[in-house]
């Protein structure tokens, strides 16, 4: 049912008030006159159409005699009719209508001789009093008023009060409450607001939750992360200042080294990753070369490749790729996944990235011929800060947001990525870009 406006359901109340016991007051009368005839009313015409004919009779000049008038005066009150004689001028000669009859005549008779008026009389019927219309009158109108009584309170004040209690809930901090439905269009719709602020509140503390979950994480990530280069350069750091030989300051001056690029990497990779809350305003798409940019990442990868005797290929596609990307960003991504690549590959092994059109898509590979993902790992490898343990190891020393920062990146472009091994040994990371 459509929700009616409360000015709408006052003018129905109204309308229920004044018509229902009118019309339950006419039912009765109604009931006895025209469906039982019952026999008190065939009495009563009976004796109109016995005064008619007595009054008939009489001649004009007889209706003036008192005692005629007695007569038929005691006829009326017997019967509870009424009757009024006028003249031939329509003067009245005499009037018996007691108070209980109708006050419009019934019946009528003239009387005329030899073509003219003589008199004229005008006969009335008592009134159809009904105790039980009465009754029926008065629990129509009782009825009518618990009626909307119980509406009003079923439709506008329950739920005002469902709202009332609602918000002492959500004062205390309890969101879980539902409101009544309501008809009036009025409160429906505080209803509904009221029911969207609720549920709002409850997805922002949900949120907020999580976030500070994160948030905990994160610092404790940080820390952690941040912490075991630290450590060694610390210690690395002491045994110079204590002295040591020309040979093992050039050691620990190398280890120092590297302990410090891994620091920069991890911070770099944090800050990235503080970008990504805001990554649709960093984003800048514009039409894109896709097989460029691959060939351009993979010459960038060629040396760390050579280093470590892995075997970079780069097979392109048949035909140019355009779409519609951000050249740094995506840079970022694959680069995160070529790097990954190359940090968990064996030396003389095969690392293949593969570049392909499907349909309106880009579809890329990279595919590596080390290790492989352990099968409990491989769902949670894109999770923020997740390493497995053989991951961490001080030569690597990452931060475990490349492949997250990857993954957002390219769903940033409408696309996925997604991770699996290969059945002959290594894993395939595998992607699209709409």
């Amino acid at each position: 049912m459509k929700p009616l406006r409360i000015r709408q359901w006052m003018v129905i109340g109204m309308l229920i008030v004044l018509i229902l016991p009118q019309l339950f007051y006419e039912i009765p009368g109604l009931f006895d006159k025209y469906v039982l005839e019952n026999a008190k009313f065939s009495r009563q015409q009976e004796a109109i159409n016995s005064l008619m004919r007595e009054v008939g009779e009489a001649d004009v000049i007889r209706w003036r005699n008192p005692d005629w008038q007695a007569e038929i005066e005691k006829k009326t009150a017997a019967s509870d009719s009424g009757i009024v004689l006028l003249d031939a001028s329509g003067r009245e000669i005499y009037r018996s209508v007691p108070s209980r009859s109708e006050s419009t005549a019934q019946r009528e008779l003239s009387v005329m001789d030899q073509g003219q008026l003589r008199g004229k009389a005008l006969f009335y019927a008592p009134k159809q009093r009904s105790e039980l219309a009465t009754a029926f009158a008065l629990f129509a109108g009782v009825f009518a008023i618990l009626f909307i009584g119980f509406q009003m309170a079923r439709v506008v004040v329950k739920p005002l009060e469902a709202m009332g209690h609602a918000a002492r809930r959500i004062a205390s901090g309890d969101l879980e409450f539902q409101l009544p439905d309501s008809t009036v269009k009025e409160v429906a719709d505080v209803r509904d607001a009221f029911q969207v602020m609720g549920t709002s509140l409850r997805e922002s503390l949900i949120r907020q939750s999580e976030l500070e979950a994160e948030r905990r994480f994160f610092i404790s990530s940080i820390a952690h992360d941040l912490r075991t280069p630290l450590f060694a350069l610390r210690g690395f750091l002491t045994r110079l200042e204590s002295g040591a030989n020309p040979e093992k300051a050039a050691r620990y001056t190398a280890i120092c080294s590297k302990k410090a690029e891994q620091l920069e990497r991890l911070v770099s990779d944090l800050f990235s990753y503080g970008q990504m809350s805001s990554l649709e305003q960093l984003l800048r798409l514009k039409p894109l070369d896709i097989g460029e940019l691959f060939e351009d990442i993979t010459a960038d990868y060629l040396p760390l490749a050579w280093d470590k005797e892995i075997k970079l290929t780069y097979e392109a596609p048949a035909e140019n790729i355009v779409i519609q990307g951000d050249a740094h960003l995506l840079r970022r991504a694959i680069g995160n996944l070529i790097d990954n690549a190359l940090h968990y590959s064996p030396a003389s092994s095969n690392l293949m990235i593969r570049l392909r059109r499907e349909e309106s898509r880009a579809h890329f590979t990279v595919e590596d011929t080390g290790p492989g993902i352990p099968e409990q790992q491989l769902p949670h490898i894109f999770d923020a800060f997740y390493r497995g343990d053989d991951s961490r190891n001080l030569e690597y020393g990452g931060s475990g947001l490349g492949l997250t920062i990857a993954r957002r990146i390219v769903r940033a472009h409408y696309g996925d990525l997604v991770a699996e091994n290969r059945s002959q040994g290594g894993s395939v990371f595998t992607g699209w870009i709409g």
